[in-house]
């Protein structure tokens, strides 16, 4: 599986192009705006798009979903159906914000923890980790120890937990439970910044850090 990272949106959100070298069949994991960029490398690459995968429903992550999905004709998974309140908050989030317009939408497969989805001939898992949104998922890829997390864990730092139905305890939980036991080797791509690996961040992040809970 081959990826490319397009920060959109004045947030600078990791929206990741994902797709099966062999097939080149193609998804867009959380297209929040700039679809003009995000379709020039599409187009560039030479790339089927097949689906959208979303980690949760905030504005930066979202707000483009609809768009994308009517203009190439693609399925929307995810993310867990716990978040469908914040994509129906979309029109009114991106008003406010400046935004371009969004409309909200019902996602063709809410995901599960343990579920899968397929791009092509490449599978991910994921995993429900609430506690920056209640639905927040994230896809893993074990065959190259890649996962796309959202805005769970970022290199530094973890999501905000303020936002309505967020939790700080949940959200650690997701990370130490979740997240972390699938192998300190695991690179991910957070929903900002660069990119860490769950090992830095279990030595290093000061909030979720071996040492915090010893």
């Amino acid at each position: 599986m081959k990826a490319l990272i397009v920060p959109v949106t004045p947030f600078q959100q990791n929206c990741s192009i994902i797709w099966d070298e062999r097939s080149k069949r193609a998804a867009v994991v959380d297209p929040g705006g700039d679809l003009d960029r995000v379709l020039a490398e599409v187009d560039r690459e030479g790339l089927q798009l097949e689906k959208i995968l979303l980690t949760h429903g905030h504005l930066d992550h979202a707000a483009a979903t609809a768009e994308l999905a009517k203009l190439r004709g693609l399925t929307i998974e995810g993310p867990h159906r716990d978040d469908q309140f914040w994509i129906d908050q979309l029109p009114e989030a991106t008003q406010r914000f400046g935004f371009p317009q969004a409309e909200a939408f019902t996602p063709d497969r809410w995901l599960e923890q343990g579920d899968q989805v397929t791009v092509g001939e490449e599978t991910l898992e994921v995993r429900h980790c609430p506690g920056h949104t209640p639905g927040h998922v994230i896809f893993f890829h074990a065959r190259q120890k890649f996962a796309w997390v959202g805005d769970v864990i970022f290199a530094g730092s973890i999501g905000r937990s303020d936002f309505p139905r967020g939790d700080h305890d949940t959200l650690v939980r997701s990370i130490r439970e979740n997240l972390f036991p699938l192998g300190d080797d695991v690179r991910f791509v957070p929903g900002h910044g660069p990119l860490s690996t769950f090992g830095q961040e279990r030595q290093t992040n000061p909030f979720v850090a071996d040492r915090r809970f010893r």
